[in-house]
C-alpha cells in the first residue's frame, strides 16, 4: 500500500510567508485603536500635557520675554510637547508587558506574523499616540495665542519632538519586556518623571548645580530636548547631543530585541 502526501496531511508546500512578515496596515489599525481605548493612557498621554502647558506655559511675562526666534512661551511648549510625546510613545510601546501577560503575544506567534513586523508594527502604534500628543499640545500653544514663533519653526519642532520620541517607542518595548505586566505602568510614570527632570524638560539644566549638569548630560531625554530645542534657539548642533540620542537608542532597541528573543524562546 502506497501512502501519499495528500493522505497524510494538506501540502503545504506551495504556502509562502506572508510579505513585509505579516507587516499590514489592517492590524496596526487594529493595534491603534486598542491603544487608545484605554483611558488611562490617553489621560496621561492626551491630556496631562495639555494641563501643564496651561499651568506652567502660560505666565504673563512668558509673551513678552524673547527666547531664539520666538518667546518663552513657545520654549514651554515644546518642552511639554516632547513631554506628552514620551509619555505617549513610552507607555505605548510598553503596552506590550500586558500582551504577555494576557497570553496575547503568545497568540500572534501561532500566526504568520514575524517579530520584526511585530516590533514594527508596536513602533508605528506608539508613534501615532505621540502624534496625538504632539498635536494636543500645539494646539493649546495656537488657540492660547501664547507661543510664538513662525510658521516653519511651528512645523520643525513639532515634527522634530514626534520623531525624536521614537527613542521612547524602543524604550517602552525594552521595559515592557523587561517587567512583568503589574509593575510597568506603576514605573514608567516615576522613571519618566525623574528622566524629564534630569534631562531639563520642567527646570533648564543650567540651572542645577554643575555637578548635576554634568550627570544630566548622560540621561536619556537631554540630548533629545537640546536637539527639539536647536531650531528655535537657532544655536546650531552639538554633535554631543546626537551622540546621546543615538547611543541610548541603540542601547534601547537591542535590549528589546534581546529580550524579545528570550521571551519567545520560552514559547
Amino acid at each position: 500500500m502506497t501512502i501519499t502526501p495528500s493522505a497524510i496531511g494538506p501540502d503545504l508546500s506551495a504556502h509562502r510567508a506572508p510579505a513585509l512578515g505579516g507587516f499590514n496596515l489592517t492590524a496596526l489599525k487594529l493595534e491603534v485603536r486598542r491603544l487608545t481605548r484605554n483611558p488611562r493612557t490617553l489621560i496621561i498621554s492626551l491630556v496631562v500635557p495639555v494641563v501643564f502647558f496651561l499651568l506652567f506655559g502660560l505666565n504673563k511675562s512668558y509673551d513678552a520675554l524673547k527666547d531664539g526666534h520666538g518667546n518663552v512661551a513657545a520654549f514651554v511648549m515644546i518642552s511639554l510637547a516632547l513631554y506628552g510625546a514620551v509619555v505617549a510613545t513610552t507607555f505605548g510601546g510598553a503596552m506590550v508587558s500586558i500582551e504577555r501577560a494576557q497570553g496575547w503575544s503568545r497568540q500572534l506567534r501561532l500566526t504568520p506574523l514575524s517579530p520584526v513586523a511585530y516590533i514594527a508594527m508596536k513602533i508605528m502604534t506608539a508613534l501615532v499616540l505621540g502624534a496625538c500628543s504632539v498635536t494636543a499640545v500645539y494646539v493649546a500653544g495656537i488657540l492660547t495665542h501664547k507661543a510664538s514663533m513662525s510658521t516653519g519653526l511651528w512645523i520643525a519642532t513639532g515634527v522634530s519632538v514626534w520623531v525624536g520620541s521614537l527613542l521612547f517607542a524602543a524604550f517602552g518595548l525594552f521595559i515592557g519586556y523587561l517587567l512583568p505586566a503589574e509593575n510597568v505602568m506603576q514605573l514608567i510614570g516615576l522613571v519618566l518623571a525623574l528622566l524629564s527632570f534630569a534631562g531639563g524638560l520642567f527646570i533648564p539644566v543650567s540651572q542645577y548645580a554643575p555637578t548635576v549638569q554634568e550627570i544630566a548630560k548622560w540621561t536619556p531625554l537631554y540630548g533629545l530636548n537640546e536637539l527639539v530645542h536647536t531650531p528655535l534657539l537657532g544655536n546650531g548642533v552639538d554633535w554631543t547631543w546626537v551622540v546621546n540620542v543615538l547611543a541610548w537608542l541603540v542601547i534601547f532597541a537591542w535590549g528589546a530585541v534581546w529580550k524579545m528573543r528570550k521571551d519567545t524562546a520560552r514559547v
